[in-house]
């Protein structure tokens, strides 16, 4: 599959996969903030993209700064639409007790594409019965 993509800034990092196998390719920041602990910030990206319909663009938190900085994405996984021609930008949060330093390059999150399915909704009445039935939050038990 091909994205085309579109650099709105002139730091902008076209995004690649590290390894051959990756399932996600490392998007970064085109600037430099700070993050303050137990913030959420918009990072700008500098980039647009065109994907291909029937699919989405994920942006997921990167594991090494989920661990190591307690740094995620907020509205994780984000969703890209095909239709979308706007600017790429991630919602960061920092759940730890210390401010986190991004710096213009910096690797914030990571994409994932995604084949994309729509249903059909179709409105009844009643619908089958199942063993779990309404239970909700909990229900099947926590082990």
């Amino acid at each position: 599959m091909n994205i085309k993509i579109k650099k709105l800034h002139p730091d902008a990092l076209v995004p690649k996969y590290q390894t051959l196998q990756a399932a996600g390719f490392d998007i970064h920041s085109i600037e430099d903030t700070i993050v303050a602990a137990q913030e959420s910030k918009l990072i700008k990206t500098g980039l647009s993209m065109s994907i291909q319909n029937g699919y989405e663009l994920q942006i997921r938190p990167r594991s090494g700064l989920a661990l190591k900085h307690s740094i995620s994405v907020l509205n994780s996984p984000g969703t890209i639409d095909s239709d979308y021609r706007g600017e790429i930008m991630v919602i960061l949060i920092n759940h730890s007790t210390q401010e986190f330093a991004i710096k213009k390059g910096d690797r914030i999150a990571q994409g994932v594409v995604s084949k994309v399915y729509q249903a059909d909704f179709i409105e009844v009445e009643e619908l089958d019965d199942t063993l779990r039935g309404s239970g909700g939050f909990g229900s099947s038990g926590i082990k």
